[in-house]
């Protein structure tokens, strides 16, 4: 498999100064973090605490690092939610981590996913990052369907630091997601 790491360096930097001519190849806009979350809406009671290990088990078996519990900040009775209560459980992937992850996600799981036909150009905000959800977790290689109990979602968010919804969307074709418009 070939790292996007590697890629960036040898294929897309020098793509994207041609392209937007850029003078030093620091000024080039790069990928700064990777976030994956999850919301929690099951756990409410004492006998679904289950459900926030198994996603904790999950999560860190796709990205390789332990992720952290979100909390109620303040009770929302519409909600039915307690302060102090998970509402999600989210980490946050930084260098190689981060590149293994997007190598795994563009050239293996993305492509496991039933029916994908791309991701919308609209996924790309103003500043240039992409936010991805998927349905299953079982699109990752690391999750056997066998042992699932339950199906969740995921939200990945790629955050880049391009001045605009143009440089940025041409960064992500060139480290190679599929993006349709």
């Amino acid at each position: 498999m070939y790292s996007i790491k590697k890629k960036y360096i040898k294929e897309i930097i020098p793509a994207m100064k041609e392209k937007f001519g850029y003078k030093n190849m620091l000024a080039v806009p790069k990928v700064i973090k990777v976030t994956v979350n999850v919301g929690i809406n099951r756990a409410k009671s004492e006998k679904d605490s289950k459900y926030i290990e198994i996603v904790e088990k999950t999560i860190s078996e796709i990205t390789g690092q332990r992720p952290v519990k979100n909390l109620a900040k303040k009770s929302i009775a519409g909600f039915k939610i307690r302060e102090g209560f998970v509402v999600g459980i989210s980490t946050v992937l930084h260098s190689h981590r981060m590149y293994d992850f997007l190598t795994k996600l563009i050239n293996v799981s993305l492509p496991r996913i039933r029916d994908f036909r791309g991701i919308l150009e609209k996924s790309i905000d103003q500043k240039g990052n992409l936010s991805i959800g998927i349905k299953e977790q079982i699109v990752f290689p690391e999750i056997s369907p066998d042992k699932v109990g339950r199906l969740h979602n995921l939200q990945i968010v790629m955050i880049i630091n391009a001045p605009n919804h143009e440089q940025g969307l041409e960064l992500f074709k060139l480290m190679g997601f599929p993006i349709m418009n």
